[in-house]
């Protein structure tokens, strides 16, 4: 039997236990096709609170819209039946969705309040961008049911992070993200 006592022998003992756990290691495995494009769904979302932030700002209006979000989530869980999606996942899902859209808002109107100016470009009426998040709303709700059986893989943490890095544009819109997907995998399973 070989003890690791000395000096050498730990090196030794340590290069021989990184290689064999190595050896052992399995590959990862690749990210689901039906990943990358719910990622993008989110990621489009977000890309609107830009212009939602733009109409606040013109109108003074508050961020928080307790009725709205509440009609939104609402109509999350009736598309859920649709798709034979749990209807408190689904509204989980849109509920992060909408708290992510308000971190950007919040966050471009501190930015422009200290700048004492919004960006000077053509923004839309609300009411013309909630025709397309509702759009987003079903596209996501499919999307999320493509990639449902994958949520409990042990390997949806990593996928996640890799793929959604590649689509983080700034610092603001990179905490968006990574809320607004905090509960796509289910690590920690309670059997």
């Amino acid at each position: 039997m070989f003890h690791c006592l000395r000096l050498p022998q730990l090196l030794t003992c340590a290069l021989f236990g990184l290689l064999a756990g190595g050896a052992q290691a399995a590959t990862p495995s690749p990210a689901p096709d039906t990943l990358q494009p719910l990622l993008s769904t989110i990621s489009e979302r977000l890309d609107l609170a830009d212009l939602v932030a733009l109409t606040k700002w013109d109108s003074g209006k508050p961020i928080q819209d307790t009725t709205r979000e509440a009609q939104v989530i609402a109509n999350a869980r009736k598309q859920a039946a649709e798709r034979k999606l749990d209807p408190d996942e689904a509204a989980d899902l849109v509920a992060a969705q909408i708290e992510a859209n308000k971190l950007v808002q919040y966050g471009l109107l501190a930015q422009w309040q200290a700048a004492r100016k919004a960006p000077d470009m053509p923004r839309p009426d609300l009411n013309q961008i909630r025709p397309k998040l509702d759009e987003l709303q079903n596209r996501l709700l499919q999307q999320y049911a493509d990639f449902q059986p994958y949520r409990v893989d042990p390997e949806c943490p990593v996928w996640l992070a890799q793929q959604r890095s590649s689509l983080i544009r700034d610092a603001l819109h990179g905490q968006a993200l990574i809320r607004a997907t905090g509960e796509l995998c289910i690590t920690d399973q309670e059997g």
